[in-house]
């Protein structure tokens, strides 16, 4: 190394910034004008949010409403009352199309009231679907974008191992499929409230309190319905011409894209994209304690070995000899009426369960990694110059055990979401009126032969295919960190196990 850049190293990134500060304001301004974009949605969820935990709390008496409603008046590009695709024809129903199964299909030709430029319901919907994952994709492109320009303008080194770790991830197909699946799970979860043809508070939550406007058929006028009651109408039973499917209008203009739900009807896609969040949280917050306690417990038994080891090693197996599901089931009833049950009707409870059960499975796919570390001699020559072992294990060990930490906690996930919808379709885990996939599968068990075959179909393919995109991500992870495993043959099976193991 020249001279030069072993001086350009003591130079901070900040200061590099300021001598070239182009390319990193450009990418800030990049940055900054998304999120500007979306600032209201953020803003209202975290505040929903903090408002639905800190009011769950015993003795707390702290109301975040006010600030909600006060971030919801922050404008919003991609937001339903932007693009509104809630609205009614007001020549009311064109014609009605039955097929052989006796399902009737509405057809409405316009002119239409209430929504945007006057698009069909199908047709606004649509159209703010596309934009918020296209503004998701920019956004993430505009990230990754960042670190293109960091390596380019601001470090010093023309190669690092990452790089060498981002090209394998480029080129690694399946893992790229796992994570546009992923991506598209995420985005889900995160614009859920946009995302649905109409609310979870008006069409799950409180139908009985919210209303609708439809053209009559009968006497042409324009009339108010409660959504309670239109939901009864537009059921999917699978019985006669008691159905409403995928891609189709009820009889009061409202278009369902992936059809209802049986009765009271509620809209299926709604119902999904906000399980989505839920699934999402619950996933997170148990990968976030588990992961927490397999690094400590893997850093602490790697540097003292002997008698820590050993402890960690009789803890881990104890919790692993218990069945995990028969543990959350057990759990589950047990704090039924604890105040931690009421946050999203069980969920935070089951992610807990999932957490503090689940990390003796990440620690033992850590702990091999953190022992190889261990006996490397730049952890010995800290040793040996006395640094504190906390500072060893932070600097020179955890690097290390970080990417396989990404590669089984992102498997892991994948399982965590089966074991909530198992539960759920048990009718022991999430509970109404808080949506959950599983028990969309629970309700339409009963019609998977009936022409309202998509109640248990659509979140069972869903299951499925988020399931294999986390494996198939870790997959892509776990080759682009070691190329030795790069197309080998046991991929696949450690993809599996990593999945049914959380």
């Amino acid at each position: 190394m020249s001279q030069l850049s072993e001086t350009s190293e003591e130079v901070s990134l900040a200061q590099r910034i300021r001598e070239n500060p182009r390319p990193a304001l450009l990418w800030f301004a990049g940055v900054l004008l998304l999120f500007v974009l979306e600032a209201g949605a953020a803003f209202a969820a975290i505040a929903d949010l903090a408002n639905t935990v800190v009011g769950l709390l015993p003795g707390v008496s702290f109301d975040l409403s006010s600030v909600a409603a006060a971030a919801e008046q922050i404008p919003t590009l991609l937001s339903r009352e932007t693009i509104p695709n809630q609205g009614y024809d007001v020549n009311g129903v064109d014609r009605i199309i039955t097929v052989e199964s006796g399902d009737k299909n509405y057809v409405f030709n316009g002119p239409w009231e209430g929504t945007f430029m006057g698009l069909s319901p199908k047709y606004a919907w649509l159209l703010r679907v596309t934009l918020i994952y296209a503004y998701a994709f920019v956004f993430v492109y505009w990230v990754l974008r960042g670190y293109f320009v960091f390596r380019e303008h601001y470090r010093y080194a023309d190669w690092t191992p990452r790089d060498d770790v981002v090209n394998r991830l480029r080129r690694h197909r399946w893992g790229q499929f796992g994570f546009i699946i992923v991506f598209m799970f995420l985005t889900m979860a995160i614009f859920a409230p946009a995302l649905g043809p109409t609310t979870v508070a008006a069409n799950i939550e409180s139908p009985y309190e919210n209303s609708i406007t439809y053209t009559n058929p009968d006497t042409g006028q324009q009339e108010e319905v409660l959504i309670g009651t239109a939901n009864l109408a537009a059921a999917s039973n699978g019985a006669g011409t008691k159905n409403t499917g995928p891609w189709q209008y009820d009889q009061y203009s409202r278009f369902h894209p992936f059809g209802t739900l049986p009765t009271p009807g509620k809209d299926l896609f709604t119902f999904m994209a906000a399980g989505a969040r839920i699934s999402l949280f619950i996933g997170l917050t148990a990968i976030a304690i588990s992961g927490f306690f397999a690094v400590t417990f893997g850093l602490l038994t790697a540097y003292y070995k002997g008698l820590v080891d050993l402890a960690v090693v009789v803890a881990g197996d104890s919790i692993m000899t218990v069945p995990q599901l028969l543990l959350l089931i057990l759990i589950s009833v047990v704090f039924a009426d604890h105040w931690l049950s009421n946050i999203y009707n069980g969920g935070l409870l089951i992610a807990l369960i999932f957490g503090f059960t689940g990390w003796p499975f990440l620690w033992r796919a850590v702990r091999g990694p953190a022992f190889q570390v261990s006996e490397q001699e730049w952890v010995d020559a800290a040793r040996s110059y006395g640094q504190r072992a906390t500072a060893t294990m932070r600097k020179h060990m955890l690097p290390y055990i970080v990417g396989y930490l990404l590669i089984y906690g992102s498997m892991t996930i994948g399982g965590i979401i089966i074991g909530t919808s198992a539960l759920s379709f048990l009718g022991l885990g999430i509970q109404a009126p808080t949506p959950e996939w599983g028990r969309a599968i629970s309700m339409g068990q009963s019609y998977v032969a009936t022409q309202s075959w998509h109640i248990s179909f659509i979140p069972g393919v869903m299951i499925v295919l988020v399931v294999t995109a986390f494996n198939a991500m870790g997959d892509g992870i776990r080759d682009g960190i070691d190329p030795k495993s790069e197309g080998s043959e046991g991929g696949s099976e450690v993809a599996a196990a990593g999945g049914g193991g959380g």
